[in-house]
């Protein structure tokens, strides 16, 4: 009964911020000037509706890359070997032009041509989730439009980063995005990059909007994570965004993880949610500990540095990250080379 009460006292805390939410009206992709225009809600969204939200994907998903060419130009035709190196390996979801894609390098037009495409290869055989947040609220719309257009299954947004905000303006930017988009929201909470952490009331005030569907958490604070999870209920699906987490967000009652790994051992990161899911928690946990090294070894730099020299060295033509990211040291990829000997990746 006193969750039931926090429940409703955060939906109405919900309820009171989307009233007062300005809106930004206008805008378009590239920056083109925007028409600003701001006005206040006559029909108001009610978050206490009480609507079943549907999971994006359970297991592992993959925060693909993606490959460039020696020019610096995305290369389609290894994106589309990656997506069906992930399919054959029973990856459960793809989430592309995530922060492992590279989207901070990545202009508009080619963005969105990197998500039509991959909803185009993947052709519904498995959930596609776009990555398509920013730290300009409208910009990050136009993105957030266009793939929902596209088909994207959902939309990964992360938190503004840079410019930040505060708890109350995380409400506004998310709830804006939700009220406008047909494809259902993951938010990605990550302060090491963003420098903004989402808090655990925050979430709560978020769960009830429809359109909010789940979270990639990737604060490494498994103290708030409870805290998250035993205020939104089953309001939120939550995914583990760190490799050596899985089994600990999974224990949680976690859906699952979006996964750096499952670039190069896309079968193993299934296996280790899907043992749990079957009550094999042995088994779950084994895998968790047995690629801890890798993990260790694709983070090393700064990531997706690594994982895209471990996948060169695997035979994937994924070129070079875009600066300001640069290549491994020497020692940095022996290391790296000898790890993937290892796990019998590479040949020795």
């Amino acid at each position: 009964m006193q969750a039931r009460i926090y429940g409703i006292k955060n939906a109405l805390i919900s309820h009171l911020c989307y009233n007062l939410l300005p809106i930004k009206e206008g805008g378009c992709i590239g920056g083109s000037l925007v028409d600003v225009q701001l006005e206040y809600r006559s029909k108001p969204y009610h978050p206490m509706h009480n609507v079943m939200k549907k999971t994006i994907f359970t297991g592992a998903g993959v925060a693909i890359v993606t490959p460039m060419r020696e020019d610096g130009s995305i290369h389609y035709a290894e994106l589309e070997r990656l997506i069906e190196f992930q399919i054959a390996n029973k990856t459960d979801a793809i989430i592309i032009c995530g922060t492992t894609g590279e989207s901070s390098t990545l202009v508009d037009e080619e963005h969105l041509e990197a998500i039509r495409f991959t909803i185009e290869k993947v052709n519904k055989r498995l959930p596609v989730i776009a990555g398509t947040g920013g730290n300009d609220t409208v910009h990050a719309l136009n993105l957030c439009t266009e793939a929902a257009n596209m088909g994207a299954d959902a939309l990964l947004t992360v938190t503004p980063y840079y410019n930040k905000t505060s708890q109350a303006g995380l409400i506004r930017h998310f709830t804006y995005l939700a009220d406008r988009v047909s494809a259902p929201l993951i938010l990605y909470n990550v302060p090491g990059r963003t420098g903004l952490n989402i808090k655990p009331e925050t979430y709560a005030a978020l769960a009830g909007h429809p359109n909010i569907v789940g979270i990639k958490e990737a604060n490494g604070d498994i103290g708030a994570l409870v805290k998250t999870m035993a205020l939104c209920g089953d309001q939120l699906d939550v995914y583990s965004g760190n490799d050596d987490q899985i089994t600990s967000f999974l224990s949680l009652g976690a859906k699952g993880v979006i996964s750096v790994l499952s670039n190069v051992v896309p079968q193993a990161i299934h296996d280790c949610c899907q043992s749990f899911f079957s009550g094999d928690i042995v088994a779950s946990r084994r895998l968790q500990m047995e690629y801890y090294p890798l993990f260790e070894a694709l983070f090393s730099d700064v990531s997706p540095i690594p994982a895209k020299a471990a996948m060169q060295m695997m035979g994937f033509a994924v070129g070079e990250c875009r600066m300001p990211l640069t290549t491994m040291s020497e020692s940095g990829l022996a290391k790296l080379r000898e790890c993937l000997t290892r796990y019998k990746l590479i040949a020795g």
